[in-house]
């Protein structure tokens, strides 16, 4: 029996993932800002159900409650950073308390988190943490662009971060899903004030699929499935840096690798042109 200690298990991979390990026998510390929203899942999981409040921007209480899970729990062995959500509309749209609520709740929520656990994960000789991201790290769409900034953030914290951690035996996974069939879009996304300006463009478009007006955006990603390819890598003697999964999320990300890549091929000869033309010199002590 494992023990995993969850942000946002309330809702979409959050709450899949703490079903699927109650029912595999796993020990869940499940937070959420509404944990009563978990009490179904509490009838029949005993003391192997952990339930915290936790709003991922208070970083006080942050601390407080990874410090208690892991004092009551004795040892957590996957921590998952989950909590998170879409902010939908031009960057000239949103407001500045949106834009910072996105940042807080996305990218220093995770930053934070790590930090917070990395103390007790050292102490008890390692353990796992698991960044549950998005594609939209690796690729953009317009009236995306403030969750994208968080996406594009966090891989690049942990693409440093899991350096630091791993002589300490903490290993790190960053999960990129493309859409998949939760609330995403729903009442787990907020929208910019709309403009007249962007009416006509992809702001518009999307703010018409988020809201029934047009076709809604395509979602091949089961959560379901997502969140047993996550279990079973978190749980594989080695996890890989990344996961990416769904079929949406792999076409979008070798594709947008390629294009990067052959970009910067073709900047060969400008990129090699700016180094000096004497050989460095060491500093003088």
């Amino acid at each position: 029996m494992k023990t995993w200690f969850i942000t946002g298990a309330s809702r979409g991979f959050g709450r899949e993932l703490t079903v699927q390990l109650l029912a595999r026998g796993d020990r869940v510390a499940a937070t959420a800002r509404h944990p009563e929203q978990l009490d179904d899942l509490a009838v029949g999981s005993g003391d192997r159900l952990w339930r915290g409040r936790l709003d991922v921007t208070d970083t006080e209480q942050l601390r407080s409650v990874v410090d208690a899970a892991f004092a009551e729990l004795d040892r957590i062995d996957v921590v998952v950073s989950n909590a998170g959500y879409g902010l939908f509309g031009a960057a000239e749209e949103l407001t500045d308390a949106q834009i910072d609520h996105q940042v807080a709740t996305n990218l220093t929520g995770p930053i934070q988190l790590a930090r917070a656990a990395t103390p007790h994960l050292r102490a008890q000789g390692g353990g796992r943490i698991v960044q549950m991201a998005s594609i939209g790290g690796q690729i953009a769409f317009p009236a995306m662009s403030l969750y994208h900034a968080t996406k594009w953030g966090i891989e690049g914290f942990w693409e440093s971060a899991a350096a630091e951690l791993a002589p300490f035996g903490i290993d790190v996974m960053i999960v990129e899903p493309g859409v998949a069939r939760t609330d995403f879009g729903g009442t787990s996304a907020a929208l910019g004030p709309p403009s007249d300006d962007y009416a006509d463009g992809p702001s518009g478009a999307l703010r018409d699929a988020l809201s029934g007006r047009a076709a809604p955006l395509p979602a091949p990603g089961d959560p379901v499935k997502i969140a047993r390819a996550v279990i079973d890598a978190a749980t594989d003697a080695e996890v890989p840096t990344r996961l990416t999964l769904g079929s949406d999320a792999y076409a979008l990300g070798v594709a947008a690798l390629g294009d990067r890549l052959e970009a910067l091929r073709a900047a060969r000869e400008r990129a090699l042109s700016t180094d000096a033309d004497e050989p460095e010199r060491g500093v003088l002590r």
